[in-house]
């Protein structure tokens, strides 16, 4: 039959029908197939409208082989919240079995079908294919993304039911299988939140809320799913340096079918009986995880009901009171922009204006005495540290008027520039992070409160030397530009774990170090840019220097990137998207993005510039 040619066939596009009453289209997948089986290569399916929802035909009738494995992945890749329809392609025993929400893997361009000859034989009732592609990303049962490279290939097994003498599929692909392009189509990323282990709520002191993103079906009740995600716990990655305030048990009531806010922009969430017993300040917590979560969804959402399984309110929270709950991203709002002038002296412009108004700091890091390669500036923008300018000495000093620089609090014994400190950046507990990138020993070092003898930080996995670190205003995440041992440098994120068993000096450690911008190399420049996302300079493989965004997992939002600029050296952007984001190039110098999403010029003799952190 057709489907015997040599070679491999790619998936033909579904064919759609416009309703124009409901704005749905209905995707007759087995309408467009040819009775023979023959596939033609074709690319994955155009992307849509999120409006616009997508739903699978099932099987018609004596539907030959090829039909059915393309029938089942069209199928998908439609709205079908439980997979009723792609299930109709499978035997009964496959059904059952079969755990679409196992795991999602994304394809590049789609997949190939390959007959396999050694099982492909129609009057025996035994037929067999082998879909191949590249891998993209895979996204697990907990929802978390993960960047793939390789091949992918797998075997679909069919079998003629003796009865019908209908084909279907007895040995599926595990989970579900989609291309790149209907991958952005049906899922959506989404922060959950979550708080750091070692910041509690109550007394006066916010607790500090960490973004854990995911992926939901965006058009198959994506609200109520992802509260029930919120509920259930953080994932495998994060969960060793955050805690959730609700109850091991807790789920949504069992009545509850879907969530939705009603005309007052509340939203109400009625749970099972064992988050009935809770006080109100852990309920506040545990109101303000759901507010901060489904406010990536719906951002007109202000407020949030908790209820009891017996239907009463066990707490209440909006949008004001859940900031004294806890804190997402900078404790507060970063009163200036800094940088370095040309006489490499610390100096700052008030942030959030487009006032040009440049004043040195206060303190010795203004005064010009000691010339500085970089700087960074507490989060309460009570103290700054500062490299000198070649790259041997590390110092801190306090920002008030008339403050005294003092001695060095590390050096560096590399023989060059490039072999010696990096830029450094502190965490939200007003510890001072930097690398050493001396070849005989590079290490990355937190000094407590930016003084002291420097703490040697544990990385496993690291195969290579730190180039620059940023740590998230969580303090929980960090992000490390490496340099590996054969040449090539990546973007890695970690996560920050301390052990406090060791005395008073907790051990600390960056682990499960993976990729934010695999399909990126020779990064120059990167900054964290919200809960989740990071902005990074540098040059796409094979192609030319670019700036983009990227999230901590390893996936590309979908959001503009920023205008083109040449010769990027280093870029300062703040988890307070309301911002503007800042650049260093050396054909520009400082400039900044404006509200129209252009670049202007800030002043032409500065650089290295910083917000708080």
């Amino acid at each position: 039959m057709g489907a015997d040619r040599e070679g491999g066939a790619r998936r033909r596009p579904m064919r759609a029908v416009a309703c124009a009453a409901w704005g749905i289209l209905l995707l007759a997948g087995c309408a467009s197939m040819p009775d023979s089986g023959d596939l033609r290569d074709v690319e994955s399916t155009p992307r849509q409208d999120t409006e616009v929802r997508v739903f699978a035909m099932p099987p018609r009738e004596n539907a030959p082989p090829a039909e059915i494995v393309q029938g089942f992945l069209e199928a998908l890749t439609s709205d079908d919240p439980q997979y009723a329809t792609a299930r109709q392609y499978l035997t009964p025993t496959a059904s059952r079995q079969w755990r679409p929400e196992s795991s999602t893997t994304v394809l590049a361009d789609g997949w190939d079908i390959e007959v396999d000859r050694a099982t492909a034989h129609e009057d025996s009732g035994d037929y067999a294919f082998t879909l191949t592609g590249s891998k993209v990303a895979r996204v697990d049962e907990q929802q978390s993304y993960t960047p793939l490279d390789g091949r992918y290939s797998q075997s679909v097994h069919l079998a003629r039911d003796k009865k019908s003498g209908q084909w279907r599929i007895d040995t599926p692909p595990q989970g579900v299988l989609m291309g790149r392009s209907d991958f952005q189509r049906n899922y959506l990323p989404v922060n959950k939140y979550y708080f750091a282990s070692d910041t509690a709520g109550g007394a006066g002191r916010p607790a500090t809320a960490v973004a854990d993103p995911v992926y939901v079906r965006q058009r198959v009740d994506a609200m109520t799913r992802v509260v029930r995600s919120v509920i259930s716990g953080p994932t495998r990655w994060l969960d060793r340096v955050v805690r959730s305030s609700f109850p091991t048990g807790t789920a949504l009531r069992r009545d509850v079918t879907a969530l939705a806010p009603d005309d007052q922009n509340r939203l109400t969430v009625p749970l099972n009986e064992k988050a009935s017993g809770v006080g109100s300040e852990r309920c506040w917590e545990m109101a303000a995880q759901v507010l901060f979560t489904v406010q990536n969804l719906t951002p007109t959402v202000e407020t949030v009901a908790l209820q009891r399984a017996d239907g009463s309110t066990l707490c209440t929270l909006g949008a004001d009171r859940a900031r004294t709950v806890a804190t997402r991203g900078p404790v507060k709002r970063p009163e200036y922009l800094y940088f370095l002038d040309d006489k490499r002296r610390l100096v700052r412009i008030l942030g959030g204006t487009a006032g040009t108004s440049v004043e040195p700091v206060p303190g010795g890091l203004g005064e010009g005495l000691q010339r500085l390669s970089s700087a960074a500036v507490a989060w309460d923008e009570r103290t700054a540290a500062g490299v000198s300018n070649d790259r041997k000495d590390l110092y801190v000093g306090s920002l008030v008027q008339g403050g005294t620089l003092g001695n060095a609090v590390l050096r560096s014994d590399g023989k060059t520039e490039d072999d010696r400190l990096t830029a450094p950046s502190w965490d939200a507990r007003g510890d001072l992070w930097v690398a050493d990138r001396d070849p005989a020993r590079p290490r990355l070092m937190v000094l407590e409160q930016g003084k002291g003898r420097p703490v040697e930080v544990t990385v496993p996995g690291l195969d290579g030397r730190v180039d620059a670190v940023r740590v998230a205003a969580d303090g929980v995440r960090v992000a490390l530009l490496v340099q590996h041992k054969d040449g090539t440098e990546s973007l890695l994120v970690g996560r920050i774990e301390r052990d406090g068993r060791s005395g008073e000096r907790p051990a600390v450690s960056v682990l499960g170090l993976r990729p934010a911008a695999p399909d990126m190399e020779d990064v120059t420049a990167m900054s964290w840019a919200g809960d989740s996302r990071l902005v990074v300079a540098g040059r796409e493989q094979g192609g030319v220097q670019t700036m983009r965004y990227v999230q901590v997992d390893g996936s590309t939002p979908d959001v503009p990137a920023p205008a083109a600029l040449t010769g990027v050296k280093s870029i300062a952007a703040s988890e307070d998207e309301r911002l503007p984001l800042v650049a260093y190039s050396e054909a520009d110098g400082l400039v900044r993005m404006s509200s129209v999403a252009q670049w202007q010029k800030v002043v032409k003799e500065g650089a290295a510039p910083v917000y708080p952190g």
